[in-house]
């Protein structure tokens, strides 16, 4: 499947109650990442999809508003503090988080291997909480880091566990923006993903995102079916070899989540 940019955005929904300026705002704020921290208004408004004086206007008040900075030096913008104090009251929100750390780390340290839970923003997950469990192997993985939605273990579980009617929803949204060659590779992914599932349980990624990574997935639903979440097993294929996750690990991984669910009600 071929990869988009970081900041593709679903279309605004046909609404009058949506605000397309906050919502281009807010895919300013996404065109920023780990490999590009820095950028200028060109380079944000092509990795955004926005018109440069749309983005130079929006830059500007973003900066007023202490959700950027500027650079007079280099021209470009960068994320400042007031992004670190959304995500870290969205953090906080999380009751989850706290219950899930110490059973993900058990998990981890018996399967040698990373374990995640991740949400879903957009054409990515973003890690809520990173166990690492393997001191020889670990992944450069850590909190608000993002991977694609439809390569992943993750992203293959989140979308299991959503209705069929959203499921649906989502793939039809995403045919409108897509090329032929990306919808073709991202409906097969999913497809798959979906039987996989109904056979299994959970889903797989076997070097699919990373030659060098093969996971496990299943997705953590509230009991109200209004929030959905992702719990992954990862790890370098010669300790999680296809017959460890198929008879082992994805079992073990279901009881997790089952016992997470237990620990919250359900409610997180």
């Amino acid at each position: 499947m071929a990869r988009k940019s970081p900041a593709e955005k679903p279309r605004a929904p046909k609404d009058r109650q949506f605000v397309t300026a906050l919502a281009r705002g807010l895919d300013i704020l996404r065109a920023f990442t780990p490999r590009h921290p820095l950028l200028g208004n060109s380079e944000i408004a092509q990795r955004a999809h926005l018109p440069k004086p749309t983005v130079t206007r929006l830059t500007y008040t973003l900066t007023q508003l202490g959700y950027l900075n500027y650079s007079p030096e280099s021209g470009k913008y960068s994320l400042s503090v007031g992004v670190l104090a959304l995500g870290y009251s969205y953090l906080a929100s999380q009751d989850i988080r706290p219950i899930a750390r110490p059973l993900m780390l058990e998990f981890a340290e018996y399967a040698r291997a990373t374990v995640c839970l991740a949400a879903r923003d957009n054409p990515y997950m973003v890690f809520l909480e990173v166990c690492q469990g393997n001191p020889t192997f670990q992944m450069r993985l850590e909190v608000g880091a993002r991977v694609p939605y439809g390569m992943t273990a993750l992203g293959r579980a989140y979308h299991c566990g959503l209705p069929e009617d959203s499921r649906a929803a989502m793939l039809v949204e995403h045919r409108k923006t897509a090329t032929k060659e990306a919808w073709d590779g991202f409906r097969a992914s999913f497809e798959k993903a979906v039987r996989e599932y109904q056979k299994h349980g959970f889903c797989v990624s076997l070097g699919e995102w990373n030659k060098d990574v093969y996971s496990v997935a299943v997705p953590l639903v509230s009991r109200d079916q209004s929030k959905v979440l992702a719990l992954t097993c990862a790890g370098p294929p010669f300790e999680m070899t296809r017959q460890r996750i198929f008879e082992e690990l994805g079992p073990r991984l279901i009881q997790l989540r089952d016992r997470l669910f237990a620990a919250t009600g359900g409610s997180f």
